[in-house]
Formats: structure tokens, C-alpha cells, sequence
């Protein structure tokens, strides 16, 4: 560990004696400069917490970044079940067999959400999405007791890909033998729907090939989507019903061999895989770093008013302090040093002032996630960030240099004579 040298510890300790005696004079500074470090501190803690927000929704949908992804539809006789082959067992690939399922009363119009984006709507404004009258003599099936959703069967834990909320419930158990009664995961959107209205517990897939099956609720998740969805084992749903018409979506680790496997067999039945990368933070890093600059500015000019509140009282401390400065440099103490002495003060007080400015805001941010922490998971796990700590810090020791640099300069020009004087 490098030690400081004997003329910096001494200004140092100069300056913290400085500061214990001109403790009101201190506290001046430090509240002038509180407001500016505290802005910037701010800045930055919102920028992080609205970056991790907005890539933690993000990977709720699209996976973390680095991810591939390849989405197939329409693809031939068999697609479903060499992918589905190919990837399971796997911890760096899985799949997801997309199906329309539909779960209560068969011939009957599903529950849905309306025009105006609430199940209430549905029943009132009547279904979206699922009777597309063409000609006069179609006729919609009226609204009965069922609820649409997209099911997707996994081959295996999609967690590690997307990072689903857990809301309630258990999670899919991917290492029990299959059950008749396929075990299904909702999303929040679903959940809802089932909440508001009872419904027969019978299972179909819309266009499959089996009978319907009654269904295990065994817990709730959010997954970002906006409608409704759930999920089930692939091995389960296969039981009871076919997959032939249904679209996947493969998410891969990287760069995983699985990808050349899956590439060279869907190749040979006359389907492209050409995956693409999740790069969730590259495509959104201008706008946020745009935000972050602009709202940096205006902190900064906020912090540049308190700098000019510390160099008013530097330049009245360093007035009052001549003949001692006089004095010192009669007995041999060098000019650096007194300039040192002065800048130690005003990065000590920028530095006091930036830690009651990171401890406010890390308070603040407590009590604001304990408050509207019920609201939203990821609002209750709240951090507050180590980048927002480092910009106040820095902060901190430029308004010390910044407001310190005149005092600094003028105690050191002052002549020998003026002690004469005094």
C-alpha cells in the first residue's frame, strides 16, 4: 500500500484541523454543495435502476442477452418433433411448441379481453380476436364459459433463458414421469381471467387431434406478455393431443453445437434456421445514454452553483487566514503546501458532503421500495446502485478541486511581508 508523502499528510492534517475549527463554515459549504452531488447522485441511481427495469421486461420476453433465438412456423411434416428431439435433456437448448388452447365449455365463444383491454369488456362488447366474421352467413358462437390462451408445451426449464417472476405456486417439475393430468404454469394474464370467471376444467387444443383433458393449476408466473398464456411439459401435452401444426420457438445458449445439429436436420427437410442474438442492452444503450447525458447536464449546473457557494467561502476563509499563511511561509513552508492545505479542506468537505448526499439517497430509495414495493417484484428488490455511489464520490472531489482552486492559488501568493504587516 502506498503511503502519502510527508508535505501531503500534512496538509491532510492541516485541513482536518481547519475544518474542526471553522465547523459552521463547514456546514455552509456542505449545504451548498448537498443539493448539486445529491442531483447527480439521483441522476445516475435513476438511469441504472431505469436501465435494469427496462432490460429486466425486456428479458422477460426476449431472453438475456447473448441468446439465440429462432422462431419456426409452417414448417413440414415432423418439424416439431426433431426439434423437440434434438433439444431435450438439454440445459443449453429448449423449445417451445406454441399452441391455441382453449380451457371450459366446447362450441362456444372464449372469455377474452374486449376493445378496451379488460375481460370485463368481453362480455358487454363482445370477443376479440376469435370471431372474424367474413360473410353474412357466418355466425359467432355467443360467449360461454371458456378462456383462450396460447399453451407452450417446454422441453425443458426456459427459466435459464427468461427469467420469469415467480407470482405463486410451484414451478414445472421436469424430472417426474409424465402425468395424464398435464400440470400447467399461468401467466398473470390467465390467471386473472380464471379469476374473474369460473369456468369447467376441460382442456383442448384448438384444431388438435385429442379429447380435452382436465388440467393441474399448479402456479401463476409473470412473463411480460400482456395476454394470456401458460405453460406445460412437452412430454404431457403430447400424451393426449398432436403438435403437428404448431409453431416453436427455440432459445439456445450461445454458441452451443445444438444449433449446427438442429441447423444440419431442418436443412435436410428443406427448412431454414438461421437464429438470431438477444442484444437487448446494445439496442436500447444510445437512448438510455442519451436520457443519462441530458439529465447529467442539468445536475451539473446545479452542482456548479453549490461550487461557486464553496469558493465564496474559501476566498473569505483564505482572507481571514492571511497572516497565518504569512506566517507559515516566514518559518519555510512551502507554496505547494499551502495551496495543499486549502485543497485538502475543500475535498475533505466535498467528500463529507457526497457521503450524506449517497447516504439520503440509499435512505430514500429504502423507504421508497419498502412503500410501492407491494405494487411490483421487481420495485420490492430495489438496490440501490454502486454506479449512482461512484458519481457522487466523484462529484464530490470535483466540487472540492473546482471550489478550492482560487482559495488555493491566492493563500499561496501571499508575501512574507504581510506578517510583517500585522
Amino acid at each position: 500500500m502506498r503511503r502519502l508523502s510527508g508535505r501531503n499528510r500534512s496538509a491532510l492534517i492541516i485541513g482536518m484541523q481547519g475544518i474542526r475549527a471553522r465547523k459552521l463554515r463547514t456546514l455552509l459549504s456542505m449545504v451548498s454543495l448537498f443539493l448539486g452531488i445529491l442531483a447527480v447522485v439521483a441522476v445516475q441511481a435513476g438511469a441504472s435502476i431505469a436501465e435494469r427495469a427496462l432490460l429486466s421486461d425486456i428479458e422477460l420476453t426476449s431472453g438475456y442477452d447473448g441468446t439465440r433465438v429462432a422462431d419456426l412456423y409452417g414448417g413440414p411434416a415432423g418439424t416439431v418433433d426433431v426439434v423437440a428431439d434434438t433439444v431435450a435433456g438439454r440445459a443449453d437448448a429448449v423449445a417451445l411448441v406454441q399452441v391455441q388452447a382453449t380451457i371450459g365449455e366446447s362450441g362456444v365463444s372464449p372469455i377474452q379481453t374486449g376493445p378496451s383491454g379488460t375481460y370485463q369488456d368481453a362480455i358487454t362488447e363482445g370477443p376479440a380476436d376469435f370471431c372474424n366474421q367474413t360473410g353474412p352467413e357466418q355466425v359467432c358462437p355467443p360467449i360461454g364459459r371458456a378462456i383462450s390462451m396460447q399453451l407452450n408445451a417446454l422441453t425443458g426449464d426456459v427459466r435459464s433463458f427468461r427469467p420469469f417472476r415467480h407470482v405463486s405456486g410451484d414451478w414445472l417439475s421436469f424430472d417426474t414421469v409424465p402425468s395424464l393430468s398435464p400440470r400447467i404454469v399461468l401467466n398473470k394474464q390467465a390467471a386473472e381471467g380464471f379469476q374473474l370467471y369460473p369456468v369447467p376444467a376441460a382442456l383442448r387444443i384448438d384444431g388438435g387431434t385429442g379429447d380435452s383433458v382436465t388440467p393441474q393449476f399448479v402456479g401463476v408466473v409473470d412473463d411480460g406478455t400482456g395476454w394470456p398464456q401458460a405453460y406445460v411439459r412437452m412430454d404431457e401435452l403430447t400424451e393426449w393431443t398432436s403438435t403437428e401444426n404448431a409453431g416453436i420457438q427455440v432459445l439456445l445458449a450461445g454458441q452451443t453445437p445444438v444449433e449446427q445439429v438442429l441447423s444440419s436436420k431442418l436443412r435436410a427437410k428443406g427448412m431454414e434456421f438461421a437464429p438470431y442474438e438477444v442484444q437487448s442492452r446494445k439496442d436500447f444503450q444510445e437512448q438510455i445514454g442519451l436520457m443519462r447525458l441530458l439529465f447529467l447536464g442539468l445536475s451539473a449546473f446545479v452542482l456548479l452553483i453549490g461550487v461557486a457557494g464553496v469558493l465564496n467561502v474559501g476566498l473569505a476563509t483564505v482572507g481571514e487566514r492571511v497572516e497565518e499563511f504569512a506566517l507559515r511561509r516566514a518559518v519555510g513552508t512551502p507554496r505547494s503546501l499551502l495551496a495543499g492545505i486549502v485543497l485538502a479542506e475543500t475535498l475533505l468537505t466535498g467528500l463529507l458532503t457526497a457521503a450524506a448526499a449517497i447516504g439520503f439517497a440509499a435512505g430514500a430509495l429504502e423507504v421508497a421500495s419498502g412503500v410501492i414495493g407491494g405494487s411490483d417484484p421487481f420495485l420490492a428488490e430495489l438496490q440501490f446502485p454502486w454506479e449512482a455511489a461512484v458519481a457522487g464520490i466523484v462529484a464530490g472531489l470535483v466540487a472540492g478541486v473546482l471550489g478550492g482552486f482560487v482559495p488555493a492559488l491566492r493563500a499561496a501568493r501571499i508575501p512574507i511581508s504581510t506578517v510583517m504587516r500585522a
